[in-house]
């Protein structure tokens, strides 16, 4: 595998018309692009005329024979943790530019979905984006450095993060710590803890989701809840 510079990976055309909404998600370390677009069947039952795409990170996981990652976790040091994302986030950053012209969809009608890896790029990403994404949506993540927030802060989009309290890999304090800075810097938050749940999605988080994209991006919520 070779570093993607352009990143691509799976999509979910709208179920009927041209897309009114762009639903970005952001897999976890090892993952690629098929393992969050599982998601999109059932996050459309809220956003019929969303497009869904779900890009592999650029780099090769160098923790695993297979999969990609957004940065490399294997120093857990701040400075290398923040050095992969700044290397990350203009690949992002031009994905969802691409994206959003491809699917003629205007900025604010973007949202993004991450999981662990995932959801610290989406929170990284999307607070600095220079128009605010209509919402984003983190399970088992954490907020990269919230010190930086005062001087990089761009935008303010309504954040909902869910997290279980017995994961082993991401530590459950992150949810707290996360919605305590994102608080303090006047971002909309709303976090739920999900007991026994480990390093995973579950129905709740799915539905908690669906429930946080259709109020975002004004479609009815969905007709029956999501089944994981």
């Amino acid at each position: 595998m070779t570093t993607q510079e352009t990143l691509d990976g799976p999509r979910l055309a709208p179920r009927g018309g041209a897309a009114d909404a762009l639903v970005v998600l952001l897999h976890g370390l090892g993952a690629d692009g098929n393992d969050l677009i599982s998601l999109a069947p059932f996050l459309a039952q809220a956003l019929p005329r969303a497009a869904f795409a779900a890009p592999n990170a650029p780099f090769p996981c160098d923790m695993a024979p297979v999969g990609f990652q957004w940065f490399s976790f294997q120093s857990r040091g701040l400075d290398d943790i923040l050095a992969g994302v700044a290397r990350a986030a203009p690949l992002l950053d031009a994905f969802l530019d691409a994206e959003l012209a491809r699917c003629k969809v205007a900025p604010a009608r973007l949202a993004l979905v991450g999981f662990s890896q995932g959801t610290m790029m989406a929170l990284h990403v999307g607070l600095r984006r220079a128009v605010a994404p209509a919402a984003i949506v983190g399970f088992s993540g954490a907020l990269i450095a919230p010190e930086r927030l005062a001087r990089e802060l761009r935008a303010r989009p309504p954040v909902t993060l869910v997290h279980g309290d017995a994961d082993p890999l991401v530590p459950h304090a992150a949810l707290a710590a996360a919605e305590a800075a994102l608080a303090a810097h006047g971002v909309p938050v709303q976090s739920t803890s999900r007991p026994g749940l480990g390093h995973g999605i579950d129905e709740v988080g799915i539905a908690l989701a669906g429930k946080a994209l259709a109020a975002a991006l004004g479609a009815a919520p969905a007709g029956r809840e999501a089944e994981g």
